[in-house]
């Protein structure tokens, strides 16, 4: 049989065989050893001398640490191997017990796997590998059963899509003209995933990636392709923002007043789904006289294309994520680039920032579901529970203020050894980037040309506070003025005000807002409200993957939620769902004790993880295998399941 390599560019066609022998060349040889043990079911190849080192920080670890004979060994076996299931010999272990699947990504990894990621594992493979169950009859929604989604970013799509799968009628209502949200909104030059591009992804979507981190084109692009795949636009008011929300007990409905191009209407639904993100409201600095400045001004959120920065005098407020994407992508634009800085953040080394996945690697994650599925099992591994315990308080610890633990302290010599080595000629700016807290109270960073930014000539790191915006650029708390043609606010985002962009109102008549206080939002599981019956939030409080991984797979596990929630309400004959007061209130009071033996508790360090009186309200502080243990199944026994009265009359 002979394939196109490429039917989008026209490469010229050549056997599948010679493009296999191709591709497994530039392949990752840890995850060709786990497809070799489920194709062929040899577990020699679990065995000395094939067994993977362990890698290092985030590296993918692309050799294994083997000998060049040895990579050369299996890459052949697995080509093969590959080539054999393509004509049709079925993989030796098609599905690998829990026991199994522990082992070999224990082996993969080069560390030891408790046995108990096994279950997460596997249903993590047969997502991937496109293998996943669905509900009988009685489990799906009953005729006319409907559902407003607001918000067509990555949470209404994935709420829409599986909503349609069990027979709700779904609307999204998404004030944009285009799918994306946040990859929708924000443009800035620079702009992308941190994240890398095969595990932010929809885990039951075969991605084909030309990076290995995306950048923001790239993932607008697959959003819109996955969403004309699942048939959201169709479903989709673009144009129209929710104004107001309101459970109305006597018609067991959701009023809600949306406005469009055609004015305010009103619709109604049985259930209301929350997907309006973090990320959509931009927080500008409490510094004097913003309004003052007679330069140009924008907030990385709301970058206009027209802007010109050449030659210009550019100044930067904020070094957070944004700003580490958007300086190195403008500053040799800039005549002048100043940026000041709040708080210095601990950066790690970006190995493969803008590198593209080879084409023949590309054809393997494309085409060969195994390859795929134990690429992503061990991106996932590294990047999100093997750091958990480095968040972790040890009361004992003698070093406080510099680190929480003695792993926490490694990572601590990690980082600062890697920026003295970017910055090894600028002590002056070593000692300005170097944090005093411990990594991980805020965000980590990647590497993408930031410390080489700090050295051009033209930028200049500013740390000394900002005392107000004048007319003609910053004053500084030292009295210097910095005269600037053009300000940037890479500020973030306002995160802690969740479900802030509406009124939503319950079943009391309480409004969301006053029963969670100005920043003080909590959910069950991040997901349902006492007193909000039929309401789900997606990216809820507590829900953001604080110590790595991808945020799609959180909000998929939120999903599954739902959908188990829904379908066993559905069984039971019921429409109205409500969790219960007391499992709420005990749920978060876990989460609060959880908190308090964590890193972002830590007093050394502000951070948009905790609200204004310091509680932790963004970061989930489960592992991974937790979060995805508690959202596998409801137990309805937590909430008030009722049926309405279908005939009332909704006005």
């Amino acid at each position: 049989m002979t394939v196109n390599d490429d039917a989008r560019t026209g490469v010229e066609t050549r056997s599948y065989d010679d493009i296999v022998h191709d591709a497994v060349a530039d392949a990752n040889v840890p995850t060709l050893l786990m497809v070799l043990v489920q194709m062929t079911g040899e577990r020699k190849w679990l065995a000395d001398p094939y067994r993977p080192a362990r890698g290092r920080g985030l590296s993918e670890n692309d050799s294994g640490g083997l000998p060049e004979q040895i990579q050369d060994e299996i890459r052949r076996a697995a080509a093969e191997a590959i080539c054999a299931w393509h004509r049709g010999t079925p993989p030796a272990i098609e599905r690998p017990g829990d026991d199994l699947l522990t082992e070999m990504l224990a082996v993969s990894i080069g560390e030891p796997i408790p046995e108990e990621y096994g279950p997460m594992i596997a249903d993590d493979m047969a997502a991937s590998s496109g293998a996943t169950a669905w509900l009988t009859d009685a489990e799906r929604a009953p005729e006319g059963f409907s559902a407003i989604v607001i918000g067509a970013g990555i949470s209404g799509m994935l709420a829409a899509h599986d909503l349609s799968r069990i027979g709700v009628d779904v609307t999204v209502i998404e004030r944009a003209e285009r799918v994306g949200g946040t990859w929708w909104h924000n443009h800035y030059p620079g702009c992308g995933v941190d994240v890398p591009s095969y595990l932010y992804s929809f885990s039951t979507v075969n991605s084909d990636w030309p990076y290995y981190y995306a950048a923001r084109d790239e993932i607008h692009d697959y959003l819109e392709r996955v969403a004309a795949d699942w048939d959201i636009p169709s479903r989709t008011r673009f144009g129209t923002e929710v104004r107001a929300a309101r459970w109305v007990d006597d018609a067991k409905r959701w009023r809600v007043e949306a406005a469009g191009p055609d004015g305010t209407e009103v619709l109604w639904a049985n259930i209301l789904i929350s997907g309006v993100g973090a990320f959509g409201k931009p927080k500008w600095p409490a510094v004097p006289g913003i309004e003052k400045f007679e330069g140009e001004t924008s907030h990385t959120a709301t970058w206009p294309d027209d802007l010109d920065l050449t030659d210009k005098r550019v100044g930067v407020i904020g070094n957070g994520a944004s700003a580490m994407q958007v300086v190195p992508a403008i500053a040799s634009k800039a005549r002048s680039l100043n940026i000041f800085q709040r708080s210095a953040h601990w950066v790690a080394p970006f190995e493969k920032f803008r590198t593209p996945v080879p084409d023949p690697v590309r054809f393997l994650l494309r085409e060969v579901p195994l390859y795929r599925a134990w690429y992503r099992q061990r991106l996932a591994w590294v990047l999100n529970d093997t750091l958990y315990e480095a968040l972790q308080k040890d009361p004992s610890w003698p070093h406080q203020d510099r680190s929480i633990n003695a792993a926490n302290d490694g990572h601590r010599r990690f980082f600062t050894r890697y920026l003295e080595s970017e910055l090894a000629d600028r002590p002056d700016l070593v000692e300005k980037v170097t944090p005093t807290y411990p990594p991980f109270g805020k965000r980590i960073l990647l590497d993408n040309g930031w410390y080489r930014t700090l050295l051009r000539d033209n930028v200049e790191l500013v740390t000394d506070s900002i005392a107000e915006i004048t007319g003609t650029g910053i004053r500084l708390a030292s009295g210097r003025d910095v005269e600037l043609d053009v300000i940037v606010y890479a500020t973030g985002f306002d995160v802690v005000n969740f479900l802030s962009s509406f009124e939503l109102t319950g079943r009391s008549g309480r409004t969301l807002r006053e029963q969670w206080g100005e920043d003080d939002a909590n959910a069950y599981l991040g997901t349902t409200v006492p007193d909000f019956p039929n309401l789900f939030c997606l990216y809820g409080p507590n829900t953001q993957a604080g110590h790595g991984g991808s945020l799609i797979y959180y909000l998929e596990c939120q999903m599954r939620y739902t959908i188990s929630l829904l379908s066993r309400m559905f069984a039971a004959g019921g429409d109205v769902v409500e969790v219960r007061a007391e499992v709420a209130a005990a749920y978060n009071a876990d989460v609060d004790a959880a908190h308090e033996r964590m890193i972002w508790s830590h007093p050394g360090f502000d951070t948009y993880y905790r609200n204004s009186r310091g509680r932790v309200l963004v970061a989930n502080p489960w592992r991974v295998v937790d979060w995805w243990r508690m959202t596998k199944e409801a137990d309805m026994n937590e909430y008030h399941v009722s049926r309405s009265d279908r005939t009332a009359e909704v006005a």
